[in-house]
C-alpha cells in the first residue's frame, strides 16, 4: 500500500435540496416520505409573527401529520437558549424536526436533534478547545430545514453556531450527523425580511463564499485518516464550483434585495447564493473573518443594529464577519492573487482599474458594504483600540477556523487585521 505524506482525498456532502416558489407548501409530502408523524417545528417569535411557521404546520397537518410549533429560539443562539429548547423537546417523543427561520432556528433544531438522541451535555459536543469535540455515538432523527433568510446556508451544512455566555465567545458544533436530511428553500419566505437583516445575512453569504474559495487547498494538509475527514477539508474543486456561482448571483442581486425587498428575482438569486455558498463552505471551511467575528459578536456591549430585536445589544453574525474582510483579503492576497482578483471582478468589475491589485478585492468589499448599510468598521459597533487584545484572544480560540487560512496566522497578524479594521472605511 502506498504511503502518502500529503492529502490526496477530499470528501464533499450536502443534503437533497428542494428549491422554488411554493416549495414550503409541499412540506407535508416531504415529511410523510420520511416516515414522520409527530413533528416539532422550531422557530423564533419574529419569524412566527410572519405566519410562515403556521403555513409550514398547516402543510404538515394537511398531510395527516401532527406538528407542534416551538417559537422560543433566541436570535443569535446561546448555550442557554439551546438548553432551553432541548428541555422543551424532551417532553415528547418526536419522529423528526422541521426548522423554519434563519440560521438561529436551523442551528437550534440541529442542537435539539443531537441532544435528544445522544447522551451527554451540550459542551461535550462543542468544538475544542472550548468544548469536548465529542462525536455523536447514536443516530439522529430526520430533520428538514426551511430557511427564511438568505444568509447562513445552515440548511446545507453540518454545523451549528452558538454563543457560550460565560466565556463571551461564539463557537460551534461540527459533525456530519448535524447536516439536514432535506433542505426546502422557498424564496417567498424572504420577501418580508427587512433591509438591515437582508444586508447582514448577505454579508454572511459573501464571507462563506470568499473564505472557502481562498481557504487552504485540501492537498496542502498532511495525510488524514478516514475518520478525520469529517467537515472542513479545505478548498476543493466541487466546493469551488458552487462558490463561483454563489458569488456571481450575490454580486448582481444583494443590493437589489436590500434596497427593493419585494424583488422576487433578487430574493431568488440570494437564496440560491446562500445555499450554494453553504454547499461550498460546509465542506471547504471558512477562516480568518469568521474567527474574528466570534469575539466581535460575543463581546458586544452597546451596538443595536436596525431591524433586529431592540431588547439587547448584538452584532449580527454576518455583519461581524464583514468587518474584518477587507483587511483579511489584503493579508491572504499573496497566497493566490488570481483567485482574489477573480472574486473582485465578480463583485465589482470597476475595481480592475485600480493599479494596486492587492487593493481590488478590499475596495470591492468596502463599496458593497457601504451600499447595503453595513457598519463602517469594528469601531462602529462599539470597540476601540483598547479592546484589540481581547478580540485577538477570542479569535485565536477559533483554531478550527484559523487553521483553514491559506497562510500561517500569528497573534501579531490577527492584531494587525483588527487594527486595520477598526477605523471607518
Amino acid at each position: 500500500m502506498t504511503e502518502y505524506v500529503t492529502e490526496t482525498i477530499f470528501t464533499w456532502g450536502a443534503p437533497p435540496l428542494k428549491f422554488g416558489v411554493g416549495a414550503i407548501d409541499e412540506l407535508g409530502y416531504d415529511c410523510g416520505r420520511l416516515g414522520l408523524e409527530r413533528v416539532l417545528v422550531v422557530t423564533d417569535k419574529g419569524v412566527a409573527a410572519t405566519g410562515i411557521p403556521e403555513r409550514a404546520a398547516a402543510a404538515l397537518e394537511n398531510a395527516g401529520l401532527k406538528p407542534t410549533v416551538y417559537d422560543g429560539v433566541h436570535c443569535e443562539p446561546t448555550d442557554a437558549s439551546f438548553r432551553d429548547a432541548v428541555e422543551y423537546a424532551r417532553d415528547t417523543e418526536w419522529d423528526g424536526f422541521v426548522a423554519v427561520g434563519g440560521g438561529s432556528s436551523i442551528d437550534t433544531a440541529k442542537a435539539v436533534n443531537l441532544l435528544t438522541t445522544n447522551p451527554g451535555e451540550l459542551m461535550d459536543y462543542v468544538n475544542p478547545p472550548i468544548g469536548g469535540g465529542k462525536a455523536p455515538p447514536e443516530p439522529v432523527k430526520p430533520f428538514v430545514a426551511v430557511p427564511t433568510t438568505a444568509g447562513t446556508g445552515s440548511e446545507s451544512t453540518a454545523m451549528c453556531v452558538l454563543d457560550v455566555l460565560h466565556l463571551k465567545v461564539k463557537t460551534a458544533i461540527s459533525h456530519p450527523k448535524l447536516r439536514p436530511t432535506l433542505a426546502v428553500v422557498d424564496p417567498l419566505t424572504t420577501l418580508s425580511v427587512p433591509p438591515h437583516v437582508t444586508a447582514a445575512c448577505g454579508m454572511d453569504v459573501l464571507g462563506h463564499a470568499l473564505e472557502s474559495y481562498t481557504a487552504r487547498p485540501y492537498q496542502a494538509y498532511g495525510r488524514r485518516r478516514p475518520e478525520q475527514r469529517l467537515v472542513y477539508v479545505g478548498s476543493n474543486p466541487i466546493s469551488d464550483a458552487f462558490i463561483e456561482k454563489a458569488l456571481q448571483r450575490l454580486s448582481r442581486s444583494l443590493r437589489k434585495a436590500v434596497l427593493t425587498g419585494k424583488d422576487l428575482d433578487a430574493r431568488t438569486d440570494m437564496m440560491l447564493a446562500a445555499s450554494f455558498a453553504g454547499m461550498g463552505f460546509g465542506n471547504a471551511g471558512v477562516h480568518i473573518p469568521h474567527a474574528c467575528a466570534y469575539p466581535i459578536a460575543g463581546r458586544v456591549r452597546s451596538y443595536r443594529p436596525a431591524d433586529y430585536p431592540p431588547a439587547e445589544p448584538m452584532v449580527p453574525h454576518g455583519e461581524s464577519v464583514a468587518l474584518t474582510t477587507p483587511a483579511t483579503f489584503r493579508f491572504t492576497f499573496p497566497t493566490d492573487p488570481e483567485r482574489h482578483l477573480r472574486a473582485a471582478e465578480w463583485l465589482d468589475p470597476r475595481v480592475s482599474e485600480i493599479d494596486d491589485a492587492r487593493e481590488r478585492l478590499p475596495r470591492a468589499l468596502i463599496g458593497l458594504m457601504r451600499d447595503v448599510g453595513i457598519a463602517s468598521g469594528v469601531a462602529a459597533v462599539g470597540y476601540d483600540e483598547s479592546d484589540i487584545p481581547d478580540l485577538v484572544e477570542g479569535a485565536l480560540k477559533q483554531q478550527r477556523l484559523i487553521s483553514m487560512a491559506p497562510r500561517e496566522v500569528t497573534a501579531e497578524d490577527v492584531e494587525a487585521i483588527f487594527a486595520a479594521s477598526m477605523i471607518n472605511w
